[in-house]
Formats: C-alpha cells, sequence, structure tokens
C-alpha cells in the first residue's frame, strides 16, 4: 500500500478514535470484568476443566454415536459448560465483551453506511442479520435479500 498524505490522516483518525474507544466506559467496565475473571481463581479452574471436557468430546465427536461413551461425554459437557457460564465473573464478562462488541458494531455501522447504505457490516459475528442486506432464508424473515 502506498502511503499518501490522504492514508496518513485517516490511519491518524482511526487512531484517535480507538483512543476515545479506550477512553469509554463500555470499555472501561470490559476491562474491569476480564482483569476480575483473570483473578476468579473458581473460574479459572472451571474454564480449564472445560476445555479439557471440550477436548474430551472433540475425540469423541469424531466417531459420533458410535463411540461408547458418546452420551455421557455430551451430558458431561453441557453441564460443565452450563456451570461455567453460570459463574459470576465469567457471566459479567460476557455482559460486557457483548456491549463493546455492540459499540464497535454501531461504529463501524456508522462508519460503513456514512459512504454507502449498500455496504454489508457484520454485526454480532453474524454477516447477515436481519438489519443487514440479506439472510440465508432468501428473505424468508422479510429482509431484503
Amino acid at each position: 500500500m502506498i502511503l499518501t498524505t490522504e492514508t496518513i490522516e485517516l490511519l491518524d483518525d482511526a487512531d484517535r478514535i480507538v483512543s476515545m474507544i479506550k477512553h469509554s466506559e463500555t470499555f472501561y467496565e470490559f476491562n474491569n470484568r476480564r482483569q476480575a475473571l483473570k483473578e476468579d481463581k473458581e473460574a479459572q479452574r472451571l474454564i480449564r476443566q472445560f476445555e479439557q471436557k471440550k477436548q474430551d468430546y472433540e475425540d469423541v465427536e469424531r466417531f459420533g454415536r458410535y463411540h461408547p461413551d458418546y452420551s455421557r461425554v455430551l451430558k458431561d459437557t453441557r453441564l460443565l459448560k452450563r456451570e461455567v457460564d453460570l459463574n459470576e465473573s465469567v457471566a459479567s464478562f460476557k455482559v460486557a465483551e457483548r456491549k463493546l462488541q455492540a459499540l464497535l458494531d454501531q461504529i463501524a455501522e456508522t462508519l460503513a453506511f456514512s459512504i454507502s447504505t449498500d455496504i454489508v457490516v457484520e454485526k454480532d459475528g453474524a454477516l447477515f442479520t436481519e438489519h443487514s442486506k440479506g439472510c440465508s432464508t432468501g428473505g424468508g424473515c422479510g429482509c431484503s435479500a
């Protein structure tokens, strides 16, 4: 990429936006929740335990229901996932994470739509949502596919 004065100015503006995001209440809350999660010994124990169980599940899943331990491993993995999700530190972090993602999505949409409303913007990790230009149902959801 050839850097022009205009490109450098745009990158400087992007840096200013990043700085504004990092000084926002949403980012501050996200950082606090992330740090609290890292320091929560019980949450970290559950996460490590879940990661191990998830590996066991992936090994068993290769054979599907034909594996003799498939049902047990599937049930154990789901129960442990629920326990992780119900942990206060994990739940608080996920809420803060979703709020930060919503802010980033809103910024991306504002930037894109200020250029053209025809630009498709990914939201919440999904390219096609009910607010975008289409979905996988071919317009069955009422979007403008």
